[in-house]
């Protein structure tokens, strides 16, 4: 993904309006919308004040590494560092994970659909 539609689908994630954010990192829209639609790299200074409002490294705004995108987008600390460990298991692990989690979902929903009838 490009520079410009990453911090475009940042900014609407964080439900905020190309003129809020602009205002919150203390530049022009116009500058703004340069950044998201022509793709034009800001300065390190905006990258950085970009980075905090959306609380990612500026490594992920400038090249999307997944890590980063994983931190975006999973705001628990704690499940992330688990789905962290959970990553560097062997195959077989990773399976048994995957069926206790999804097993627990399901039998959530279940609760809930009887619940509320």
């Amino acid at each position: 993904m490009e520079l410009g539609k990453r911090i475009q689908e940042l900014r609407k994630k964080a439900n905020l309006s190309q003129t809020e954010l602009a205002q919150k990192i203390n530049i022009s829209y116009t500058q703004m919308s340069r950044y998201e639609i022509k793709g034009v790299l800001p300065p390190a200074d905006v990258l950085k004040k970009l980075a905090d409002v959306f609380g990612v490294s500026v490594d992920y705004i400038v090249s999307g590494d997944s890590g980063e995108k994983a931190q975006a987008m999973l705001k628990d600390t704690k499940l992330l560092s688990l789905f962290k460990a959970v990553e560097e298991m062997s195959e077989d692990d990773k399976h048994i994970i995957t069926e206790l989690i999804s097993t627990f979902i399901f039998q959530r929903d279940t609760q809930k659909r009887l619940i509320q009838k």
